[in-house]
């Protein structure tokens, strides 16, 4: 095994040991990124030069017993949305041509803090508006979508151009490209994670979180993000948590929600047959399944889009009438179509969430979970702009995509996305786990017992 092929945890194992060097690691890793990064286009900036001068530090101090934990040594990505002082951050926009960032971004200070390895700035779709990533390919299928927004993130810790890395999910952009890719990926509670120095899509419904290739990495990566920052309005004010997830596979007693309404609506029928298989594993475990009704699914489509849009056009404001012609054209028509939205649409949607968030209490209140796909389909052609059920029904690529990852970002609950298996064109499928505010070390608990269950998982090919 080649150190890039390494997950975070045996890698900062190894390291804690002396049996592998942060230089050996980030040496592979680089030389991994110049493999693959032609053919997948994860990256917009690598910082080889940081990079090894990083690892560099990072080996001296461990030598001189100043080990900082287990992301010290590690390499990273970090979507291009999060400063990092002296690079640029352009949101995979030209309108962000000349930007670079004065200072580090909370999370991005955190990673710096504990060690972790920058190897460079990964794609966005244009500041995070979309699900699919163009400018990224799928690190199974160069010719299907890599997902989005994060799809720069994801590819590289599925293709092995990264250890771990971050991204930011407003409407399922880090489990979308995590499950299209056949990796890990986290959207922690609203307000957990402090977003200071991330750009922002809509801030009532945005998170950062982490990209991985197991639970137990996420657990690590979640430990060194977690914590208030006076400086996000949102933030939370919460006690230190171990959010590793304890070894074990016996969930007894534990119920895991089996929605009957809405998350198995219109999905392929190889996603559904892998979800509900991981479902029964679960159950094998210990776990009790309970069928659950998805409160006020009529609303979750238009409240997501009721937010974000006129959100993400209230940010967008003075470029949006002074640049346009620099935006892409999907988004610029979406930026404009925001300026279009009456506000009290915005307020009825402000209320529908409000409502949304008291039905889903009550609803985990009789369950401890909810198991669910990630998303209905595999990864798309690159292209493609619409998928067709076997009833008849048409559907964008995008609205199919955020549909059953909205309602986290919506409720601001937990939502875990793990890999499953694979559909028979060899394309990743991801189950999502949901939880209460606050819950997830449940979440990594239950992901981490399902994962101990099935063989290792391999990188994607990528070439």
């Amino acid at each position: 095994m080649q150190p890039y092929e390494m997950t975070l945890t045996a890698a900062a194992d190894a390291i804690r040991a002396r049996r592998l060097s942060p230089v050996e690691l980030a040496d592979s890793v680089l030389e991994r990124v110049e493999e693959v990064e032609p053919r997948l286009g994860a990256y917009v900036t690598v910082t080889a030069e940081h990079t090894r001068r990083t690892a560099r530090e990072a080996e001296k101090d461990i030598a001189a017993g100043r080990h900082r934990g287990p992301l010290h040594g590690i390499p990273m990505g970090l979507k291009d949305l999060i400063d990092v002082a002296g690079v640029p951050t352009s949101a995979s926009s030209r309108v962000r041509s000349d930007h670079r960032a004065q200072a580090d971004s909370t999370v991005a200070a955190r990673m710096s803090a504990a060690g972790a390895v920058l190897v460079g700035k990964t794609h966005t779709h244009e500041f995070a508006y979309g699900l699919t990533t163009p400018q990224t390919s799928n690190a199974w299928d160069r010719d299907r979508v890599a997902g989005g927004s994060s799809g720069g993130s994801a590819v590289a810790v599925a293709a092995g151009a990264a250890t771990f890395a971050l991204g930011t999910d407003t409407g399922g952009s880090i489990r979308v490209p995590a499950a299209l890719n056949g990796v890990v990926g986290l959207k922690p509670t609203y307000g957990l994670v402090p977003r200071h120095g991330v750009t922002s899509l809509s801030w009532s419904l945005d998170h950062v979180g982490p990209v991985t290739r197991t639970v137990e990495d996420a657990g690590l990566v979640l430990d060194a993000l977690a914590g208030h920052d006076p400086r996000d309005p949102a933030s939370l004010t919460m006690p230190p948590a171990d959010y590793r997830p304890t070894e074990g596979t016996d969930l007894t007693g534990l119920r895991i929600g089996v929605p009957r309404t809405w998350y198995f609506d219109h999905v392929d029928a190889e996603v559904e047959a892998a979800v509900r298989s991981a479902i029964d594993r679960l159950r094998s475990l210990g776990a009790r399944l309970v069928d659950v009704e998805i409160p006020m699914t009529r609303y979750i489509q238009a409240t997501q889009w009721g937010l974000m849009v006129p959100e993400a056009t209230a940010y967008h404001e003075s470029t949006l009438r002074t640049v346009p012609e620099l935006y892409q054209a999907d988004v610029r028509i979406l930026l404009e179509a925001g300026e279009l939205m009456p506000a009290g649409d915005y307020l009825r949607a402000q209320r529908s969430r409000t409502l949304m968030r008291q039905e889903w209490a009550s609803m985990l209140r009789e369950v401890d979970v909810i198991a669910a796909p990630t998303l209905p389909a595999t990864a798309v052609q690159a292209g493609q702009e619409t998928i067709t059920w076997a009833d008849g029904t048409v559907e964008g690529v995008s609205d199919a995509y955020v549909r059953l990852s909205a309602p986290a970002n919506i409720t601001g609950v937990p939502s875990l996305s793990v890999p499953v298996g694979h559909d028979t064109e060899g394309l990743p499928i991801g189950m999502q786990l949901l939880g209460r505010p606050l819950g997830e070390r449940l979440l990594l608990r239950i992901g981490h017992a399902y994962e101990q269950t099935r063989p290792a998982r391999e990188l994607a090919p990528a070439v």
